[in-house]
């Protein structure tokens, strides 16, 4: 299969997820680094592009790109990526779109949910894609989880206990870095912080392992360092369309917390736990039987977990290759497109536009729920409702 043409907006040099899409992209061959508008400042952008190879396709800012590449008719890239600040998001999604081109945004999606409602209506228009970078959902065993619960070897889904939980901005004396500050500030980070940066990756691996959507939500907030306007801890308590009772923690202040991400679903019949620090174990306790550990790469699991075990079982599985999963889905999806046929149902995970909507309400609840003593609000984007 032609390599397709991959481009990027964000990420430049010293990006903290940047070479996690950059080692994804090209992880399988399926897609080549064409182009890219890599730094806010145009000239650093350019030279960090060149110096990766990307010559006269490095572009000085993510407009330039937009009617650059557009002019290139079919040499154009295939696949945008858009990792900058959150408060970019939609504009950018939204021009790439318009534009002719498919998207995978970095979470969230946009800033409010009527833009999250737009971008969803914008993809349907025009038939492109737009993708969410769920990232997490790629990892083999947490596609296995999936599989496990909708064949029934849980049973019906009882409780959903998910986390998201780290220490590295507990130190005071860090609040002003840069790299740090913005996360807190209402005029780039939104109306929430640490969910809107954490606990929705917890949320949405809820809503995608159990294959049920959040209806509704209480949200206990707090600003544990009181010179930030938005939280750095919160929990969530939330209900499903499938009948599951949901409880969520996030937190950016737990000290001795690394990376933090984990989940458990209990069903009427068994139980799952998985670790993103621990990701080649998936736990399986049958109800009144031994506990039994999976472990990815091993023989017979679920087509779903098989084709995206990627290295030799007993051998560390990471984040870049999770999200190598994500890009091989959209390589998968967009060739599809190209010679018109039906895509692999095992490679229709990918996180979508609708997802990225639904945790932009999750995030606008649990802010407001937060500052109203944890009032019970509706969690569905209204158009969904």
């Amino acid at each position: 299969m032609k390599k397709l043409k991959w481009g990027m907006i964000g990420g430049g040099e010293g990006s903290q997820i940047g070479p996690a899409h950059r080692l994804g992209s090209g992880l399988d061959g399926l897609l080549e680094f064409t182009a890219g508008a890599l730094d806010h400042r145009p000239e650093q952008g350019i030279e960090y592009g060149q110096r990766l190879g990307l010559g006269d396709r490095a572009y000085g800012g993510w407009q330039e790109m937009l009617e650059a590449e557009k002019q290139r008719g079919d040499d154009k890239v295939d696949l945008v990526t858009v990792a900058t600040p959150n408060s970019t998001h939609f504009e950018i999604t939204k021009g790439f779109l318009e534009g002719g081109f498919h998207v995978l945004c970095e979470k969230p999606m946009t800033m409010t949910v009527e833009e999250g409602e737009e971008i969803v209506k914008i993809a349907e228009k025009t038939g492109n894609i737009c993708a969410v970078n769920y990232g997490y959902s790629g990892y083999s065993l947490v596609r296995h989880m999936k599989a496990m619960i909708a064949r029934g070897d849980i049973g019906k889904v009882r409780l959903v206990n998910a986390e998201f939980a780290h220490g590295h901005h507990a130190d005071a004396a860090d609040a002003e870095n840069p790299r740090v500050r913005w996360r807190y500030d209402p005029a780039l980070a939104g109306v929430s912080a640490q969910f809107a940066d954490c606990g929705i990756h917890a949320m949405h691996m809820a809503s995608f392992v159990t294959g049920q959507e959040v209806t509704k939500l209480s949200a206990d907030t707090v600003s544990c360092l009181s010179q930030r306007v938005l939280e750095d801890d919160a929990m969530v308590n939330f209900r499903m369309d499938g009948g599951a009772v949901g409880r969520l923690w996030t937190s950016s202040i737990a000290i001795g917390r690394q990376h933090g991400l984990g989940i458990q679903v209990f069903g009427e019949t068994g139980g799952l736990r998985w670790s993103q620090e621990q990701p080649n174990q998936l736990f399986y306790m049958p109800l009144n039987q031994r506990l039994q550990v999976i472990e990815r790469g091993e023989a017979n699991l679920s087509p779903e977990a098989d084709r995206t075990s990627r290295v030799t079982i007993g051998h560390a599985e990471g984040m870049p290759l999770a999200f190598a999963n994500i890009y091989t889905d959209l390589a998968e999806a967009i060739q599809a497109r190209k010679e018109g046929r039906a895509m692999d149902p095992a490679a229709d995970l990918y996180p979508k536009a609708v997802d990225g909507l639904r945790s932009m309400a999750a995030v606008v609840a649990v802010a407001k729920s937060g500052k109203s003593d944890g009032v019970w609000l509706d969690a569905r984007p209204p158009m969904f409702q």
